[in-house]
């Protein structure tokens, strides 16, 4: 039944889609250094469209990198408080030539809005900018209080998020945190994600001779580092697809038989999926589990990168000096991030070869977190998805990881609700990213309702 709230949504999603389109021309990548006037921009797009929606503090805070925005509406110190978290950097746009449009002059094309950011994440902030709108245009005040910080340099790691968190731990602790920055199961079933995969990183530095050597004077008698080190990753998988680092295992906590048969109830398509995966031939993983199982519960060790020697064209004879790779490992609950990425370390440097030099530095990354899925700030999501939708969200995982979330754990012992509504064909980091205009004009009515809906939830307080 629609509501107020929904009406006024409807009435106005024309204006909605127009203000998102100006959010996307801004080229706010934060990796890029000439595009750090363009990030400011943007933060100053986004403080202007709070202001504008209704926040009565607004403000740029800036961190020793890019900048965010901080913005409030309280309404009553009894009330419940939420946090809106999101991002207003993107993803660089390479390979431009990929794009049916250009990736900053944004596109609708048979209902899809077409740009970078257009979902990941501008879109989706621009949900709770509209939502927010919703409530004092059509009800004079919000039913609870709602902070908001949206972050400038996600997609750049994060840098200096924590440091902002600690420093402006006063003015971001909430009840709940509310981050819209994943994405539902499929069209026409909406979900809730209630756990994120933790991320360790190693880097690994394998050296030999001083310099690049003939093949024809050395070659065969001095150990090649980039041999040696495609040994050594191969060594981290066994046949299985099982993870060979000792005590890679250790704290891993199983999923319970109740989530493996939630995850077997899911409508998944293995041909859906790997079209998603860019026509990949077939899927793999570790022995014994399921697709679903292996992205969302079990711990997985990637190489994201490996080089060394010449690969331009025609051929060089030679042995390279040096070779190199970057490995990143995605956590289940139970592990821990320092302690698996010296594993993997100490893995690595043992399986070197006599002849050359292994040296790993690591980055522990951030922790798994996961969201009780009877808590009251997940019942009240579920309800308003379940408004927006016409239909109960299913429970899922992600095998990703939301820096912020483990930050607003760890930092503030926050509780996060992610109320995404992109889709899993969404193009996110890759060429012709979009936005299902529908799935957005769904999101803002959501997002209205899941207001409500934490205001009357008993349980989120935490004095209660």
């Amino acid at each position: 039944m629609d509501t107020d709230l929904d009406a006024y949504c409807r009435e106005h999603q024309q204006r909605f889609v127009a203000e998102l389109i100006e959010a996307c021309r801004i080229p706010s990548i934060s990796a890029d250094p000439a595009h750090a006037v363009d990030v400011a921009r943007s933060a100053a797009h986004i403080a202007a469209a709070a202001r504008d929606a209704g926040f009565t503090t607004v403000d740029i805070l800036e961190t020793g990198g890019h900048p965010a925005v901080f913005a409030e509406r309280v309404v009553d110190a009894d009330l419940p408080t939420a946090l809106i978290y999101g991002h207003h950097d993107v993803q660089p746009a390479d390979p431009l030539e990929l794009w049916e449009s250009p990736p900053f002059e944004p596109e609708v094309r048979d209902g899809i809005l077409y740009a970078r950011g257009a979902v990941d994440d501008k879109g989706q902030v621009w949900m709770h900018l509209k939502a927010v709108e919703a409530h004092l245009r059509t009800r004079g005040e919000l039913p609870l209080n709602v902070r908001m910080i949206i972050e400038g340099e996600e997609e750049s790691g994060s840098a200096h998020f924590d440091a902002l968190v600690e420093r402006e731990a006063d003015r971001l602790r909430a009840d709940v945190a509310v981050v819209s920055d994943t994405e539902i199961f499929a069209k026409g079933v909406p979900s809730l994600c209630t756990g994120l995969r933790g991320l360790a990183a190693i880097d690994v530095d394998v050296t030999g001779p001083a310099r690049d050597l003939h093949s024809g004077l050395f070659g065969g008698a001095v150990v090649n580092p980039a041999t040696a080190l495609a040994r050594i990753i191969a060594s981290l998988h066994d046949d299985d697809g099982r993870v060979t680092v000792p005590g890679f295992y250790d704290a891993v906590n199983p999923p319970s038989a109740e989530d493996r048969a939630g995850f077997a109830a899911l409508p998944f398509d293995e041909a859906t999926f790997l079209v998603a995966a860019g026509g990949a031939p077939a899927t793999a993983g570790e022995a014994g589990w399921t697709t679903l199982e292996r992205l969302w519960v079990r711990p997985t060790l990637e190489v994201n990168g490996i080089w060394g020697g010449y690969s331009g064209p025609g051929s060089k004879t030679i042995v390279p000096a040096h070779a190199h790779a970057k490995i990143t490992c995605r956590l289940v609950p139970g592990q821990m991030p320092g302690a698996v990425a010296h594993q993997v370390a100490t893995a690595i440097r043992g399986a070197a070869p006599p002849g050359v030099h292994v040296t790993t530095t690591v980055n522990a990354g951030g922790r798994p977190v996961i969201t009780p899925s009877d808590h009251p700030a997940v019942r009240a999501a579920a309800r308003a998805m379940e408004h927006g939708f016409g239909r109960a969200p299913v429970l899922t995982r992600s095998g990703g990881s939301i820096p912020a979330v483990e930050s607003f754990a760890r930092l503030l012992g926050m509780t996060t609700i992610m109320v995404g509504c992109g889709l899993p064909d969404d193009n996110i980091h890759a060429p012709n990213e979009h936005f299902d205009l529908d799935q957005y004009a769904r999101g803002v009515r959501v997002i209205a309702r899941l207001w409500d809906e934490l205001a009357v939830s008993r349980g989120i307080m935490h004095d209660q």
